[in-house]
């Protein structure tokens, strides 16, 4: 039977239909992890959020609330990717993370999580390929609600409090960055990391950051 719709409103619904079940065109899912709320934006335990602001920020991303988060989807040289901020607190954040890589049908070597992480020193980076939960309860939900633990890692040195210093780790992750810590320039040093995760791998990014 003839549809009597125009053929370009055909088209729209037939694609308005196909977003709603999501596909598997993207490249790659960029989860930063944080806690939400102005009281946490500083915070090192929101160096992972604060990655992926600043590569939203170079994109000029566009963001919305979906997966239980804010979402933006951006172009980078061709490649579609995917920029998730949860905002489910950090103990919560696999089910934001699980709900995305579902609708975008993304796998695990397509899943790069950008953490904050205490046993590295400040300031260093690291990309990884899977590897331990060391801890880290953002992380720990992710391997819970994903089922793997073999999504890939940058990791964001942000150390430990230094000796002398009275606060437990928890309450020092809670804390904002010093002046001195430039986070700034660990920020954008993070988001360039994550980029050339993106057009190059895993392994060039880690002989030009690690």
């Amino acid at each position: 039977m003839r549809s009597h719709f125009p053929r370009a409103l055909v088209s729209r619904i037939a694609s308005l239909a196909n977003t709603n079940k999501g596909d598997s065109s993207l490249d790659l899912l960029v989860v930063g992890l944080g806690n939400p709320g102005r009281e946490h934006e500083r915070d090192r335990h929101n160096v992972g959020w604060m990655a992926v602001d600043e590569l939203g920020r170079r994109t000029d991303a566009r963001w919305r609330a979906k997966f239980s988060g804010q979402l933006a989807e951006i172009r980078l040289d061709g490649l579609r990717l995917a920029l998730l901020k949860p905002e489910t607190f950090m103990n919560d954040s696999g089910r934001s993370v699980a709900a995305a890589a579902r609708f975008f049908k993304v796998e695990p070597a397509s899943l790069l999580v950008v953490h904050d992480d205490v046993d590295l020193e400040p300031g260093r980076l690291q990309a990884r390929a899977g590897g331990g939960l060391a801890g880290h309860n953002g992380l720990r939900s992710l391997a819970q609600s994903l089922g793997t633990q073999d999504f890939l890692r940058l990791r964001i040195g942000v150390g430990r409090p230094a000796r002398g210093d009275p606060r437990s780790v928890a309450d020092y992750v809670l804390a904002p960055f010093e002046l001195e810590e430039d986070v700034g320039a660990l920020v954008a040093r993070a988001a360039e990391a994550v980029e050339t995760v993106a057009r190059e791998g895993v392994e060039a990014t880690q002989q030009r950051f690690n």
